[in-house]
């Protein structure tokens, strides 16, 4: 069993320094990897958008089995660790051949997606029994939320760190120095958070059980699965306003350095927004305030596109929105994630058995596919705009108007109208654990 009473902050820290090396490799494929594709390699969007996506998708399959095999460890061992160690040593290798293509065109295309393959496969050791750990770290809902607030804070520096940097040293560098200096970072924090994490004892059961037959146990639970489905949505309109920032900073306005600007204006403001979210959450009701977030950031994004239609654009409403659009993401991140362990542990009730690896890992393969498929969608967006692909970073070709109106569209109104979609989900999922608690009080009764 995990130690009683509060969380120190040296073990929140240990635990929580992995995330923001998790939300590093999440935010650089996303953020860059396509622009390098298209502008560096001379990669037509199409194949480019497969080369983003496909590896990924890999990911859907093989997220949910490491889940099952991490319960599996944790049975055996009681803890999650060694996978997570795996992930940290075999990650920043593959990170660096992503960025380190000697070919252009589709055998460069080829080169990048075989290694990004193997990074997603080594990061899904890593995430997936990470991400099990809060539902595990405190027998307090108190302080298993304390510990996702500081997981979701370290999330939001590492992809405040990554945007505001990686196309700064790209600019400075190249892409290979960038995807160097960045891969022995993530190294870094990740094995510091293995190895800060071993204290944390892991209780999956009480039998241990197959993968197929912790799936077949698993997809009862539709409060998890709503909430869920809302989320990926969701994160699917942030992938895209992600992978949108350096085409509109280039196309919009005038000079790819702004992309870092308008990056860190979404992202920073949600270190000090996760916190407030939080207390709103206790509150209003997680739910309830996990929609306002929602709402916000789709707001945002609308009254961002007359910004950028209007010439000449005032970068300062650029930034004031983008900082408006960062406020609702620190809790469009940290809310579902504080409501996740909740409905891991409501669902025991049901079941008999806690598979916090094996539901987290559904959730971390369908997140990384969202992230994925956001700058696939984008780079098919641009493809039937007309984009142009070029093998020059520091000259890049003019556009057709569609192609303009492409990368607006999915920088303003795409996001927006993915952010709204996913509210009926999260109120769904809101409705069904209130059905299922009245049912478990009413079980309980004499």
């Amino acid at each position: 069993m995990s130690p009683p009473g509060p969380l120190s902050r040296v073990r929140l820290l240990g635990f929580a320094v992995g995330s923001i090396g998790s939300a590093m490799f999440f935010t650089i494929p996303g953020l860059v990897l396509l622009f390098y594709l298209t502008n560096v390699l001379d990669v037509p969007a199409s194949l480019a958008a497969l080369v983003v996506g496909g590896p990924k998708f890999w990911d859907v399959l093989f997220d949910p089995c490491v889940g099952a095999m991490s319960d599996r460890e944790a049975q055996r061992t009681g803890r999650r660790t060694r996978l997570m160690l795996i992930g940290a040593l075999l990650l920043p290798p593959a990170f660096v051949l992503m960025f380190a293509s000697p070919f252009t065109g589709a055998t460069g295309a080829l080169w990048v997606g075989l290694s990004f393959m193997l990074a997603a496969t080594a990061f899904a050791f890593f995430q997936v029994p990470y991400v099990a750990l809060p539902t595990e770290i405190s027998d307090d809902p108190a302080q298993r939320s304390r510990a996702m607030t500081w997981r979701i804070v370290g999330v939001t520096l590492g992809i405040v760190l990554a945007g505001a940097s990686a196309t700064a040293i790209v600019d400075a560098a190249g892409f290979f120095v960038m995807g160097l200096l960045f891969a022995l970072v993530m190294g870094a924090l990740m094995l510091t958070a293995a190895l800060s994490s071993r204290w944390i004892a892991s209780r999956p059961g009480p039998e241990p059980l197959s993968i197929m037959q912790s799936l077949r146990v698993a997809r009862g639970n539709r409060p998890f699965f709503a909430l869920l489905a809302g989320y990926v949505i969701q994160s699917l309109g942030v992938a895209i306003f992600l992978a949108a920032i350096g085409y509109v900073a280039v196309y919009c306005l005038g000079d790819l350095k702004r992309s870092s600007l308008l990056f860190a204006g979404f992202v920073a403001p949600s270190v000090v927004a996760v916190p407030l979210w939080n207390w709103l959450g206790q509150r209003w009701g997680r739910a309830r305030a996990y929609v306002a977030a929602s709402v916000l950031i789709a707001l945002a994004c609308l009254a961002l596109l007359p910004v950028l239609m209007h010439a000449p654009i005032e970068m300062g409403r650029v930034l004031a929105l983008s900082v408006l659009a960062g406020i609702g993401f620190g809790g469009q991140q940290v809310l579902p994630a504080a409501m996740v362990p909740d409905t891991i542990l409501a669902d025991a009730e049901r079941t008999g058995q806690v598979q916090a690896g094996t539901f987290n890992g559904a959730w971390a393969a369908l997140e990384t596919a969202a992230y994925a498929l956001g700058p696939t969608l984008f780079a098919l967006v641009l493809a039937l705009g007309g984009y142009r692909s070029s093998s020059s970073l520091a000259k890049p070709l003019g556009q057709p108007d569609s192609a303009l109106t492409a990368i607006l569209f999915s920088a303003t109104v795409l996001p927006a109208l993915l952010m709204l979609a996913g509210v009926p989900l999260i109120r769904w999922s809101q409705r069904l654990s209130e059905l299922r608690s009245r049912s478990s009080r009413h079980r309980r009764e004499p």
